[in-house]
């Protein structure tokens, strides 16, 4: 199969490795394009992809799927171009899907412009980007959801599906609502309280660095780190995830804030706190988080 990979970061890195690793008779000819050139010409070196192409037309010219490997607001963008001014150098029987980690957006899009669209999300990922941080067994065992556009064929779903396998994934299908609400709970609204809990303790954008910041951070052990590592992710890929699902986090963000103004209540009870009331509260989470695994 004839793939195109648009965008060549983590995510487009590691799909490239994992095809590299599990083709086997020459079933994979991959051809790798991004706006930033370097990865690509890297990838090409390494014996990752077969092309580096040196512009989008070229990339999805001829080619039997195109995963748009890009953050969120970017892949918005590309299914606009492919939809519209390079619609002509898609040949008409090409699968497009993408690896982003909204979907209702994007897929609308698609829709909007009748594309064969497959949205895809790849549920794995590390704190580091770009291609240097790729791995051919990111995506072993975790979960892919697919969610099929209004005009995705038989064909699309069938090639999508190949990749998947391939990648060593498991293929989960979603409505792109559905997808989006979960996510939300799991991965995106996280991610903000992750950026949020640097803000409070380190001091937010444009505000002075609160002045007991070095000595906290200097404190900081695996708590900290944990509590913080999403917020340690590329910016663009958070804003992006930030813009294209912001009801569906808005709501979750909503959630916890309900939840903490319950602790708030707790901690600052007239007497002091209740010991065996905050111990009921640590419980039920641990059994929460024990019944899910």
């Amino acid at each position: 199969m004839r793939i195109s990979i648009v965008g060549f970061g983590l995510i487009g890195g590691s799909i490239a490795r994992a095809l590299h690793d599990r083709d086997g008779a020459g079933e994979w000819h991959v051809t790798a394009w991004s706006r930033t050139r370097g990865p690509v010409l890297k990838a090409l070196e390494d014996g990752v992809v077969d092309v580096a192409a040196a512009t989008l037309e070229d990339a999805v010219r001829g080619s039997d799927l195109v995963v748009l490997a890009a953050p969120p607001l970017t892949c918005l963008d590309l299914i606009g171009e492919l939809g519209g001014e390079l619609r002509a150098f898609l040949p008409e029987e090409t699968t497009v899907t993408d690896a982003a980690s909204s979907k209702a957006q994007i897929v609308a899009r698609a829709d909007a412009l009748r594309l064969p669209f497959i949205g895809g999300h790849p549920m794995a990922g590390r704190e580091v980007s770009g291609y240097a941080a790729a791995l051919p067994d990111l995506f072993v065992g975790r979960p892919w959801v697919t969610v099929p556009g209004a005009f995705a064929r038989l064909i699309d779903a069938e090639r999508v599906g190949e990749l998947i396998d391939a990648c060593g994934a498991i293929q989960i299908p979603m409505g792109a609502a559905a997808h989006d609400d979960a996510v939300a709970a799991i991965s995106h609204m996280p991610l903000i309280i992750a950026a949020a809990l640097v803000e409070a303790i380190a001091g937010g954008p444009g505000a002075p660095e609160r002045v007991d910041w070095r000595a906290s951070g200097a404190l900081g052990a695996t708590g900290w780190s944990g509590m913080t590592r999403l917020a340690r992710g590329e910016p663009a890929m958070g804003a992006g995830i930030a813009a294209t699902n912001s009801a569906a986090i808005a709501a979750r963000l909503r959630d916890v804030r309900a939840a903490i103004d319950e602790w708030l209540v707790e901690l600052e009870r007239k007497g002091g706190p209740d010991a065996e009331a905050l111990l009921a509260r640590f419980v039920s989470a641990r059994n929460r988080l024990a019944d899910s695994e």
